[in-house]
């Protein structure tokens, strides 16, 4: 098993290398962060799902944020037609959402709501709903960070936002938001600011 694993490794090690990615430093984190994100179970997501730095695929803006609902990946473009990808989770094919959206709002460690739609498949989710939501923590599963998105001005109901279940990156299980290992979300929050455009297809 040992030798199989050491396998795969070597054999994804080599695959991208021949596809020009660039890994990349985890962003600096705080002694909460750190404390926090200790205390969520940990998962390895591979070598595919984790962030690299890529020949950009999209084409769009540097600043922009594309979300591959399909691919499960979220790429952030930067100058010089690069980009840096994340592996995510993205909604389950009867909940995804997709548009063209803009952060109006931004948070760490967010307090989370279960909104109606959710509290209607899942009941049990009403008690948390009547204590006025969760708070921010290990335990939230908005995770370290949330981009709000708007579309024409109105809140979509849609985040991009870390998450407490990180053995789920790379599946599409959620109820339309974007989840991203938290680590991958501190990142991308500390890159984004507020009016950043997000494509979501």
């Amino acid at each position: 098993m040992r030798f199989k694993g050491m396998a795969i490794a070597l054999l994804g090690a080599v695959l991208l290398a021949g596809c020009n990615y660039k890994t990349l430093p985890d962003p600096a984190l705080s002694a909460k962060d750190a404390e926090w994100m200790a205390l969520v179970p940990a998962f390895d997501v591979g070598l595919e799902h984790q962030r690299y730095e890529v020949d950009d695929p999209t084409g769009e803006a540097p600043g922009t944020i594309i979300v591959d609902t399909k691919a499960n990946f979220l790429y952030f473009v930067l100058p010089n037609r690069k980009a840096i990808r994340y592996g995510v989770a993205t909604g389950a094919e009867a909940y995804g959402w997709t548009g063209t959206a803009t952060v109006k709002r931004k948070a760490e460690w967010p307090r989370w709501m279960p909104p109606a739609d959710m509290l209607a498949r899942w009941p049990h989710l009403k008690p948390t709903a009547a204590a006025g939501g969760l708070n921010g923590g290990p335990d939230n599963p908005l995770g370290a960070r949330a981009l709000y998105l708007y579309e024409g001005g109105k809140d979509t109901l849609y985040r991009i936002h870390g998450t407490n279940e990180p053995d789920k990156i790379g599946h599409s299980v959620s109820s339309g938001c974007i989840r991203m290992r938290n680590i991958d979300i501190v990142d991308l929050y500390n890159r984004t600011p507020m009016n950043t455009k997000v494509i979501v297809r």
